[in-house]
């Protein structure tokens, strides 16, 4: 009886698998999900992205990316959707199995702007409980911009358990901004989720206060009009301190160009048109730096920026003095053939260059230190700039101490002051003036440097400055450095003010308008120097 009942049972079990094997696999919410971009259509494609997202598959946030990346493919004809890789290796997307042959129909997922905003509201919803704070933040980043009702119910988990007051800050301000778009959520709700938005205080937020549906009751729009005068307000005063940050980063470049002129010009009177290819000099010294780094030594690239300021300034030092020795010291009190001579000069550097390196742009990177940027307020500030000003500082004061506490410095000021009895005391003029035009010339080899960090390195580097570095020196006070670093900022400050109203080509001009104009009022600039040689 036994042996019957355990065989019938065995039959009953054997049946169930044949009809289980034999009756098609059903399809999951992934798979039916992954099926809809089949259609090719963005309707559809848009309502597969919510589909995949809600599914909670493995798979779900790399076919996203995928589709993000235009890296989604369909085939039509298998009904296949296939994710291809970064080599160029093909998978199916339902299983995550490689394709040995891939179909011969396959085609691109189709996506545009509103696909694109559904990407980013399900990405930005997947990644919300990422054990990353980094990547948290950035989806509630995604999601305040898309405003994707279906990511509150992710929003209120990820609130819940979130420990970085920033990223709780970002995932309230994106769940205020869903709130807004919910046309039946509370009232007093919507003016709790304005104050939040309103206090974030940057585009994003005006574009979701503004963007309000057309149901919203009168209350709440009330609030949301306050909230929009608020935040431009608010913006229109971090505007004029970007103003002053641009202003302040320009005016570091000019000063790093202008410094060394400010040294020959103002000890030795030579107008120097050649000056501008000094700081190529540098810049092209900086690349040769990073290009033997690069082949023999790649774990000290972050180095190669203090390799490259010594070598620099010894470089454009050296073709400093030679031009000195070698031409200016021929030409003194002969102002208009030291002109032309340097203009020549600079050409034949500037082909010599063109020569040696090609007429292209090289490529100079940036060490880790210098990249990135971090925000303060509304304004982003990037490592790059704000280094650069302070390598300007730092060379100002290494410059003050040099002229100040060294035997150098004191037989240049005492030739600034007055050249005749400088010699007549036992200085050697024609040195003093031979060192000094070399270290004007390693200034601006070191500026160089700098100056290849946030422009091009090219043959015509130096001629973008040239001019400039004129303007800062005659405004300043000719020999003064305080003039200069004072004129520098003031111009490039005043140049970053009038851009936005009179736009890049008109605001240089006003300013060289205004300089002329000043200069008729002060000749001397604003900081003039002072001894005999100086009041004859």
């Amino acid at each position: 009886m036994h042996k019957i009942f355990d065989s019938a049972v065995a039959l009953v079990f054997v049946i169930g698998l044949m009809i289980v094997a034999a009756a098609p696999l059903r399809a999951g919410p992934y798979e039916d999900s992954l099926a809809r971009f089949l259609a090719d259509s963005y309707s559809d494609t848009d309502a597969a992205i919510g589909g995949v997202a809600a599914s909670g598959h493995v798979m779900a946030e790399e076919v996203i990316r995928a589709l993000q990346d235009r890296r989604l493919m369909m085939s039509p004809g298998s009904k296949t959707i296939v994710i291809k890789g970064a080599s160029g290796a093909l998978r199916n997307a339902a299983t995550g199995q490689p394709l040995a042959a891939p179909p011969a129909d396959l085609t691109d997922v189709r996506i545009n702007n509103r696909v694109r905003r559904a990407i980013d509201a399900a990405l930005g919803s997947l990644t919300l409980l990422s054990p990353d704070a980094r990547r948290r933040f950035e989806a509630a980043q995604a999601v305040f911009k898309s405003r994707d009702e279906s990511a509150l119910p992710a929003l209120d988990t990820a609130i819940a358990k979130e420990i970085s007051q920033g990223v709780r800050r970002a995932l309230s301000q994106a769940r205020a901004a869903v709130i807004l778009m919910q046309s039946d959520a509370k009232e007093a709700d919507k003016l709790a989720a304005v104050a939040i938005v309103r206090d974030r205080g940057d585009q994003d937020a005006l574009a979701v206060l503004g963007g309000l549906p057309a149901e919203t009751a009168a209350p709440v729009r009330k609030a949301a009009a306050d909230a929009v005068g608020s935040i431009q307000n608010n913006l229109a005063l971090w505007s004029g301190v970007q103003n002053a940050w641009y202003g302040l980063s320009l005016g570091s470049v000019l000063m790093l160009a202008a410094i060394g002129l400010a040294i020959t010009f103002g000890v030795m009177g030579v107008i120097n048109m050649a000056h501008g290819e000094m700081v190529m000099l540098g810049a092209y010294t900086t690349f040769v730096v990073q290009e033997i780094i690069r082949t023999s030594y790649p774990g000290l690239f972050d180095w190669s920026l203090a390799v490259a300021i010594p070598l620099a300034f010894l470089v454009a030092g050296i073709v400093g003095i030679g031009i000195e020795r070698g031409i200016i010291r021929f030409l003194y009190g002969r102002p208009l053939e030291t002109l032309l001579a340097t203009w020549g000069l600079s050409l034949v550097l500037q082909q010599a260059v063109r020569t040696t390196f090609g007429p292209t742009n090289r490529e100079v990177g940036s060490p880790s230190w210098m990249s990135g940027a971090f925000e303060v307020g509304q304004i982003t500030i990037t490592y790059n700039r704000l280094w650069i000003i302070v390598f300007t500082l730092l060379v100002f004061v290494a410059l003050l101490a040099l002229l100040r506490f060294t035997r150098l410095g004191l037989e240049m000021r005492a030739v600034t002051q007055n050249r005749a009895m400088a010699a007549s005391m036992g200085i050697r003029t024609a040195r003093i003036d031979a060192l000094t035009f070399g270290l004007g010339s390693g200034i601006a080899g070191i500026a160089g440097v700098a100056l290849s960090q946030i422009d091009n390195v090219s043959p015509n580097l130096g001629q973008g400055y040239i001019i400039d570095s004129f303007m800062v020196v005659v405004f300043g006070g000719v020999g003064n450095l305080w003039g200069t670093l004072v004129g520098a900022f003031t111009l490039g400050i005043a140049n970053k003010f009038l851009e936005p109203y009179a736009g890049a080509v008109l605001a240089k001009i006003a300013i060289l308008v205004l300089i002329i104009l000043f200069i008729q009022k002060r000749p001397r600039g604003m900081f003039a120097l002072r001894g005999r040689a100086v009041e004859a």
